[in-house]
C-alpha cells in the first residue's frame, strides 16, 4: 500500500518536494525528498508512510483500511488523543478522526519538516469539552521526529500509535522494553519478564517503566527500526495475533504477520496540560542494517 501512495494523482503542488494529493476521500500530503520519502493524511495529522532514502518501507499500513472522513486509519502512526483506549468515544480519542490543519512547512537539504493544527470546535467540545491547541511536528528525513504538543488547561492520556513494517512476527524481537507491564490481554493483570519480547499470540501490552530507546529486531528484513521515546510514561507493544486479525474488518487475515506496534505513550501516567505549560509526546524512527548495528 505505502507505494500506491506516491503514484496517487497530484491536485495541488506546494512546492517542489511536497504536494497534496487524494488517497480514498481524505486529502494527503505527500513528501518526495532526495532523504525520504513520506505521506500525512490531514485527517489525523495521520502518518501514512515514512520511507528514507534507500531503505524499504518503514511504516505499515492495512491493506483493507478505510480512507473515509472520520474512519479511523489502520496503520501509519494514528495520534490518540485526548484518551488512550476505551477511556471515552471513539476510543483512542477523537484527534485521529477528524480534519487538522497543515499551518507550516519547511525544508532544506536534509528533509522537510511539517507542522500540522487541531483546535477545539463544536465537533471535540461535545466530546470533550475543553478548550485547546494540539500541534503535530513531523521532521523527515533520514530520520522521522514527530512531536506532539498540547496547549491548554486539562489532564490527558496519549500515544503515538506506531505500526511498523517487518518481514516476519515470528523472527522479530523488541528490545528496551523494561521489565513491569500491564497486560490488556489479561484485563489488566501486572506481569513481568526479563530481556526482549517475542511474540507468541495476541499481545497487547503496557511497559510502565521502559528505556529511552526500544529497538525492533527483523533478522527477516536484515534491520533494526530504532523508536526513542520523548516525554513519554509508557511504551505499548500490540499485535492482535491471527484470531483477533482475522476478525477485524480493516486488517487482512494474514495482516499481523507482517506489523508490529511499539508505541510512545502517557496512559500510566497522564500528561498535564497548563497555561504557559504545554503538554509534549515526541518519538524518533531509524532504521539500520542488522550488520551495521
Amino acid at each position: 500500500m505505502n507505494e500506491n501512495i506516491f503514484t496517487l494523482p497530484v491536485t495541488q503542488q506546494i512546492t517542489p518536494t511536497l504536494s497534496e494529493r487524494q488517497i480514498g476521500q481524505l486529502p494527503v500530503i505527500v513528501v518526495d525528498h532526495p532523504a525520504c520519502r513520506a505521506a500525512i493524511t490531514l485527517q489525523g495529522a495521520h502518518l501514512l508512510a515514512w520511507q528514507p532514502a534507500g531503505e524499504q518501507p518503514v511504516i505499515w499500513l492495512s491493506g483493507n483500511t478505510a480512507y473515509d472522513p472520520g474512519t479511523a486509519i489502520r496503520g501509519g502512526v494514528p495520534i490518540c488523543w485526548p484518551w488512550f483506549g476505551p477511556a471515552g468515544t471513539p476510543s483512542h480519542g477523537f484527534a485521529r478522526n477528524i480534519p487538522w490543519e497543515l499551518s507550516g512547512h519547511t525544508e532544506n537539504d536534509e528533509g522537510v519538516t511539517l507542522t500540522f493544527t487541531l483546535t477545539d470546535n463544536p465537533q471535540t467540545q461535545a466530546l470533550w469539552p475543553h478548550a485547546f491547541t494540539l500541534v503535530a511536528r513531523f521532521t523527515l528525513g533520514v530520520e522521522c521526529h514527530i512531536e506532539l504538543e498540547s496547549t491548554g488547561d486539562f489532564t490527558t492520556t496519549a500515544a503515538l500509535h506506531s505500526y511498523f513494517q517487518i518481514g516476519d512476527i515470528d523472527t522479530v524481537a523488541v528490545r528496551g522494553l523494561g521489565s513491569h507491564y500491564v497486560d490488556k490481554v489479561l484485563d489488566g493483570a501486572k506481569g513481568e519478564h526479563q530481556g526482549e519480547l517475542v511474540f507468541t499470540g495476541r499481545t497487547d501490552r503496557v511497559y510502565t517503566q521502559p528505556q529511552a530507546v526500544s529497538t525492533i529486531v527483523d533478522p527477516t528484513l536484515n534491520r533494526e527500526i530504532e523508536v526513542e521515546h520523548h516525554h513519554h510514561s509508557d511504551v505499548i507493544a500490540w499485535n492482535p495475533g491471527v484470531a483477533l486479525s482475522t476478525s477485524m474488518g480493516d486488517m487482512t487475515d494474514d495482516g499481523y504477520k507482517t506489523m508490529v506496534c511499539v508505541e510512545t505513550g502517557c496512559v500510566s501516567t497522564p500528561q498535564v496540560s497548563k497555561p504557559g505549560a504545554p503538554a509534549r509526546l515526541a518519538t524518533t524512527l531509524r532504521v539500520r542494517a542488522l550488520n551495521q548495528a
